[in-house]
């Protein structure tokens, strides 16, 4: 990659922003970042080729920052999520249930044998696409944050699940890896809530703050970086990485200038970078000639926003539980590991694809509704007061 490629890339992220611009519209910015990169990758001119090793190490840092901003906004010092989360597993346990009966029967309509697959691709949800659309959006409230929990627990248990589905023989290895990854952010909690409290960390950045060396966005990076490539080690996903270590640090307590840090960082430029190359990752063009696949891909797509938008019955606004149906990450890896490994039939790892698009589509509609019900009613300026910082802010 180039740096005139890097810069293609930098200026068609701007769609984002622009699509996001008009706020009657309540679009996520993540949307049109996804769309430059489908219109410039595979699917579209070719100008962006996402299996360039330094694009594809970019992006994978892109993402891992943006994971590690998705789970340092989960309030888990906040007492309502406690409550939150019990709600947002019963929820995926029930979505887990309802994508049983409705993966079986697309598996038994389209004669793939991919029950299980399909199982964890209907009841997977996206992280990476929710959280930041409810960040852009600025939607809150204790609805959304259960919302939220739930999105959370079951894109975890899903990327954790994936291997069994796709490839049952290395399971045993990936949940290990899964298990030595949580091990170690635990570990980092301890450790890090001790230096909090011994006032070490106060000291640190009285020095770095005088000295202007930024040393808390260094060292926040050193050990977000060693979790990822403990993570690739372990053959998992590095958004468990990113994700666990932004729990981690929010549950230790963020310092207000280090996330100002991270927003730079990850919303700036490599965030945006993760998503142009998602969206160039994408081949649609595989479904071209093949109406089966493609009735599968709507099938799925379909199938995602039933099983999700059935939590309407348990009381979750129908906005929020359309959100939740949002799903991009697992379905890619899955198209990605069934592909290597020869265990899809022609056009069927697009047709994951497209009932990914599907759920995304819907999402940002649905996202749009739920601007008007749960999001704030202005932004804040500065001339607004503004609440007493914690204790550890900065």
């Amino acid at each position: 990659m180039s740096f005139l490629q890097l810069s293609l890339i930098a200026a068609v992220a701007l769609l984002g922003p622009l699509l996001a611009l008009p706020q009657k519209w309540h679009l996520p910015v993540v949307l049109g970042q996804l769309l430059a990169g489908i219109a410039i990758g595979r699917t579209g001119l070719g100008l962006a080729d996402s299996t360039d090793p330094t694009f594809t190490f970019v992006a994978d840092v892109g993402f891992a920052l943006i994971m590690f901003v998705a789970g340092s906004h989960v309030p888990v010092r906040d007492k309502a999520i406690r409550p939150a989360l019990g709600v947002g597993a019963l929820r995926a346990g029930i979505a887990a249930g309802l994508a049983v009966v409705i993966g079986i029967l697309i598996a038994l309509l389209f004669g793939t044998g991919h029950a299980p697959l399909y199982v964890v691709l209907l009841a997977s949800s996206s992280a990476a696409l929710v959280l930041p659309i409810v960040d852009s959006l600025r939607l809150s409230g204790p609805k959304v944050l259960t919302t939220t929990a739930q999105v959370a627990i079951a894109d975890i248990a899903c990327i954790v699940a994936l291997p069994l589905a796709v490839d049952p023989p290395n399971a045993g290895r990936a949940a290990m890896g899964a298990a030595a990854l949580a091990g170690c952010a635990a570990v980092l909690y301890f450790v890090l809530r001790a230096l909090e409290n011994s006032g070490t960390r106060a000291r640190l950045h009285e020095v770095s703050e005088d000295r202007k060396f930024a040393l808390e966005l260094r060292i926040q990076l050193a050990l977000l970086f060693a979790l990822a490539g403990l993570a690739v080690a372990g053959h998992v996903s590095i958004m468990l990485a990113g994700f666990s270590f932004g729990l981690v640090v929010t549950a230790v307590g963020e310092p207000r200038r280090l996330a100002h840090q991270l927003f730079a960082v990850s919303d700036g430029f490599l965030g945006p970078v993760f998503f142009v190359w998602l969206g160039a990752s994408l081949d649609l063009s595989a479904l071209a000639g093949s109406p089966r696949m493609i009735l599968l891909g709507v099938c799925l797509g379909a199938g995602t926003l039933l099983v999700h938008g059935s939590l309407r019955l348990l009381g979750q606004p129908m906005s929020l539980a359309i959100m939740s149906a949002s799903q991009l990450g697992v379905p890619v890896a899955a198209a990605t590991i069934g592909s290597q490994l020869h265990l899809l039939e022609p056009g069927e790892a697009a047709a994951m694809i497209l009932g990914a698009l599907i759920s995304i589509g819907a999402s940002a509609a649905a996202g749009s509704r739920a601007a008007r019900a749960f999001g704030k009613s202005k932004p804040p300026t500065p001339h607004d007061a503004s609440p007493q910082p914690p204790k550890n802010a900065v």
